[in-house]
């Protein structure tokens, strides 16, 4: 299984926001793309920029705040350390992606767009990656996985907090 690495993010700044913020002020329909520069840099979307994006462009915080929740890939708080995102697809479900995905949050004690106890992984379902010959699939920190077990879920989980220890 190859080596994943936790994704790292800068913590919340507001100042940083504001300038990532000024950075897509440009674009056409800039909304979606600051969402997205935000949580690319810190991980989520802080609260704390609903303000900053309403007034830089002239919207209502509730629009801001409805844009955020209405897309499931925004989050308003930082992930676990490592982030696995899970196929719900048609071709995974067929070769028993469900029962798959019971066991596995099972074991991590936690559910769908949910984080573990210990804030070691965040689980999110995502519909297709493009390896449907391959299922069940699934990205571990942006890495994708094919013929996923929930035992390989463990080893790879396992591996990285044996490397961040060392």
């Amino acid at each position: 299984m190859p080596r994943h690495e936790p994704l790292r993010h800068e913590p919340w700044s507001a100042d940083r926001a504001s300038g990532i913020i000024a950075e897509h002020t440009h674009l056409e329909g800039a909304t979606l793309p600051i969402l997205h520069a935000l949580q690319e840099t810190f991980g989520y979307v802080d609260s704390g920029a609903v303000p900053l994006i309403a007034d830089a462009l002239n919207l209502s915080r509730a629009e801001v705040h409805g844009c955020i929740t209405f897309y499931h890939d925004f989050r308003a708080a930082p992930a676990g350390r490592h982030e696995v995102k899970l196929c719900r697809a048609e071709a995974c479900q067929a070769v028993g992606s469900d029962a798959l995905h019971r066991e596995i949050l099972g074991r991590l004690g936690c559910g769908w767009h949910e984080t573990t106890a210990d804030g070691s992984a965040t689980v999110e379902p995502v519909y297709c990656l493009g390896l449907c010959a391959n299922g069940p699939a699934a990205l571990i920190d942006g890495e994708p996985v094919a013929h996923l077990t929930a035992d390989a879920l463990d080893a790879a989980l396992a591996e990285t907090k044996r490397e961040t220890r060392q």
